[in-house]
């Protein structure tokens, strides 16, 4: 069955000049087990194609069963910069969790 990865995780993403960084943090332990062993720093770059020129990196948070992942050269310049609607990277957090996911 495919389901959308927002049905086992919440997410959060911010910016820093021309870097994003979005969280996804999981809805309980079992998802979290699963997402851990998923969703890796190249799904997530593929995922977003051509909005992240740069690297992803991703790191795990344990402790808050939760993955962030910082993406570079993700924002057209930066919010200061980018002629692109959302500038902030606001968005990015939407557009991983909508990752299909098989079961």
């Amino acid at each position: 069955m495919t389901k959308r990865l927002y049905d086992l995780a919440y997410g959060r993403s911010g910016d820093k000049g021309n870097i994003a960084n979005i969280s996804v943090i999981a809805r309980n332990s079992e998802a979290y087990t699963e997402i851990k062993s998923k969703l890796t720093a190249e799904r997530v770059k593929a995922h977003l194609g051509d909005l992240v020129k740069g690297d992803v990196i991703r790191y795990e948070v344990d402790n808050i069963e939760a993955l962030n992942f910082v993406c570079y050269q993700a924002l057209d310049g930066g919010a200061t910069r980018s002629l692109r609607i959302d500038q902030l990277g606001k968005s990015l957090a939407g557009a991983v969790l909508y990752i299909e996911w098989e079961e």
